[in-house]
């Protein structure tokens, strides 16, 4: 199988507001970027809608690093909450709805196909495939903007 890293970012300027996603993916010493825009949208929905895109650019089973500087959706596949908010008819521990539940369903699609291990990485720090992705969806929040006019 091959092995496949994936960083990814996610902003939005205002929550709710313009966002932008972008992913990084690497392999074999190669590098492909994509990103894009939502006009009316949320931080973490960007957050994963970069790593649905990431995945979703795979031809193939993989083995996937996905790195990641949104605690809400590292924690939510490493801590287990995504198989618990399926298993209780995707409600979460306090008996609410889950919020994002068509990312999240779309996302667990998309985990299904491949072997991946999700990463913490600290935003706005020295990580340099993290602060590429940021800028990408900062780019992309800014063509939304200047279509805008």
């Amino acid at each position: 199988m091959k092995e496949v890293s994936i960083y990814t970012d996610g902003a939005c300027s205002g929550n709710p507001g313009i966002g932008g996603w972008a992913a990084i993916l690497m392999y074999n010493g190669h590098e492909k970027e994509i990103s894009g825009y939502n006009n009316d949208t949320t931080n973490n929905r960007m957050e994963l809608f970069a790593i649905i895109q990431g995945l979703a650019a795979l031809k193939e089973p993989c083995d996937v690093k996905v790195f990641s500087d949104s605690a809400y959706a590292v924690d939510a596949i490493n801590k287990g909450w995504l198989n618990n908010w399926k298993t209780a008819n995707w409600k979460t521990a306090d008996k609410k709805e889950v919020k994002n539940r068509d990312l999240w369903n779309d996302l667990s699609l998309k985990i299904s196909r491949h072997n991946v291990t999700f990463i913490k990485v600290k935003g706005h720090s020295d990580n340099e495939y993290n602060n590429r992705c940021d800028k990408l969806a900062r780019g992309a929040i800014q063509r939304c903007q200047a279509r805008s006019f």
